[in-house]
């Protein structure tokens, strides 16, 4: 019965090794972790890619690495913003360091979801297995020293930048991110560089995917061939239908998996709908969501155009739609200013009725009653769904995933991915830094808040919460912009979408709009792209 956990489907630089406490772990005690308060909210961070060659001055031609006078605009004391040169020192230090500052104090979890080596992209410096490993490892202490030391979780998920040959890192890895990796989940890693742990105890877990095993550049792998039961990227697909969640770095997408591990992937998050309460990713560095993930996704030029194609394809009226169809993939933008600018979202989710306290999770009567609740429904929400393919009839393939019409699916129209309820996303703020340029060494960087999700009501109490002095900010006042900080304001740059939550009926409420609305599709785009060139 499949009732523990709900999902989320994630050189110089380093600072000296501290003692860290174990990673949370799937079904043993938390005596390790010190005793946190829940907020409600966790960071997503991705894409860091510190660059050691990175060069004050020089020209963007040669990945920021040597001068060209010729250049009009060189690179900048914390970055080059829309170019293709990866983020110097200077910018990923005072990242974390805001971010340790700022918001260590105020998330439950951190997903990061890889890409912590430069790119591959200056021929007269190549890089070397030992510098992924080296700026792996440095980013990974930072890491601990900023969150894991600190009692927060923290799930780290391979980026396509971190391999040199996808197959021949895991050991390395597995030493990398020893603090991050459950012991319970050591067997899983060594097979293939995924591995799943609680994020919040008996309650909510998340799963790092390798999704380099089902990336179609990926030449050292079979493609998920359903007939192949020794392929990486089958034993992986077997192995999260077991797990029942996903979240991972290179997003899903007919142009970036191999067409076997794509459908088999959307259906196992429409499958498991009820369980899975979200999708992350990094790699494309884009501020992107998609709605829809059917296997019959299509391409209409740009991704923005292809996403508003698709959006305008959802059937009217929403009331009529058969939510069992949808699932959301949220695609984070980078910390690289390659090729946009700096960024990372901060989300919030339901936990109306709980005890604040990770220590008294498990046992907590909301949480329990949540779970008795769900137990009744799902014994009454499953169905099965029949389709085979020729092979089948051959008895060496009537074990594969496509040769089982005989499935449960589990959806119900009650789970917290499609009613605002306990565990529900409810929304993000994403932050950016838009005048990287004019920072240098003394000038100080600023993140600043660029968009929010919600409602602007929802940024104060209520009338009847206003005097409630424990009452839970859904973003700390003191990270707002001031115009935000106090009540009263009707509208706002800032709120354009005005979700009351992200589950999947508000998702597919504002693809339809975006669909209608030229206005609101524009903002769209310009938060997609950052200002940048659309691609």
């Amino acid at each position: 019965m499949r009732t523990r956990s709900l999902i989320f489907t994630l050189g110089s630089c380093c600072v000296a090794s501290l003692a860290s406490p174990t990673q949370v772990v799937l079904g043993t005690s938390q005596v390790e972790l010190r005793i946190r308060q829940l907020h409600g909210r966790f960071l997503h961070i991705t894409d860091i890619h510190p660059d050691p060659f990175y060069e004050l001055g020089a020209s963007q031609s040669s990945a920021c690495h040597r001068p060209n006078f010729k250049d009009e605009r060189p690179a900048g004391y914390y970055g080059t913003p829309y170019s293709f040169c990866d983020s110097p020192f200077s910018l990923t230090n005072f990242t974390l360091d805001f971010l340790d500052e700022h918001w260590s104090s105020e998330i439950d979890f951190v997903i990061w979801t890889g890409d912590n080596a430069r790119h591959d992209n200056d021929d007269d410096i190549p890089r070397t297995l030992d510098e992924i490993y080296d700026l792996n490892r440095a980013v990974a202490k930072r890491m601990e020293h900023v969150f894991l030391k600190k009692g927060i979780p923290v799930v780290p998920s391979l980026g396509n930048n971190d391999i040199w040959r996808p197959n021949e890192i895991i050991e390395e890895f597995s030493s990398i991110w020893s603090a991050f990796i459950p012991p319970t989940s050591s067997a899983s890693f060594h097979q293939g560089a995924y591995f799943s742990t609680e994020i919040i105890p008996d309650a909510v877990a998340a799963i790092s995917l390798n999704t380099l095993y089902f990336y179609k550049k990926n030449h050292a792998v079979g493609g998920c061939d359903y007939t192949d039961p020794k392929d990486p990227g089958t034993i992986q697909l077997d192995w999260l239908e077991e797990q029942l969640e996903a979240f991972r770095h290179v997003p899903p997408s007919k142009a970036n998996y191999f067409s076997e591990c794509y459908p088999r992937f959307v259906e196992l998050n429409l499958r498991f709908q009820d369980t899975i309460l979200g999708n992350l990713y990094g790699f494309s560095f884009l501020d992107a969501d998609e709605i829809n993930m059917s296997s019959k996704t299509s391409s209409h030029g740009t991704l923005f155009e292809t996403l508003i194609a698709d959006f305008s394809e959802i059937p009217a009226p929403l009331e009529d739609t058969r939510y069992d169809d949808y699932a959301v993939v949220n695609v984070n933008a980078a910390i690289v200013p390659n090729p946009y600018i700096p960024s990372f979202r901060i989300f919030t989710y339901n936990i109306t009725g709980l005890s604040t306290l990770t220590k008294d999770i498990s046992s907590d009567p909301y949480l329990q009653t949540i779970k008795a609740t769900q137990r009744r429904r799902a014994l009454n929400h499953e169905q099965v769904r029949t389709f085979k393919k020729p092979k089948c009839e051959h008895k060496k393939f009537r074990n594969a995933w496509r040769c089982q019409p005989h499935k449960l699916w589990h959806s119900d129209s009650e789970s917290p991915s499609r009613r605002n309820s306990l565990w529900s996303p409810l929304g993000f703020a994403q932050f950016y830094m838009p005048r990287l340029e004019e920072f240098d060494q003394t000038h100080d960087p600023e993140f600043e808040l660029e968009y929010m999700t919600f409602p602007i009501s929802s940024l104060h109490p209520d009338e009847q919460t206003q005097n409630i002095t424990s009452h839970q900010y859904i973003i700390p006042l003191q990270l707002l912009p001031e115009e935000l900080r106090e009540p009263g304001a009707v509208e706002s740059e800032y709120t354009p979408y005005e979700l009351n939550d992200l589950t999947i009926p508000s998702w597919l409420d504002l693809a339809t709009r975006l669909a209608k609305n030229k206005e609101l599709r524009l903002r769209f785009k310009e938060f997609m792209y950052m200002g940048g060139v659309e691609e």
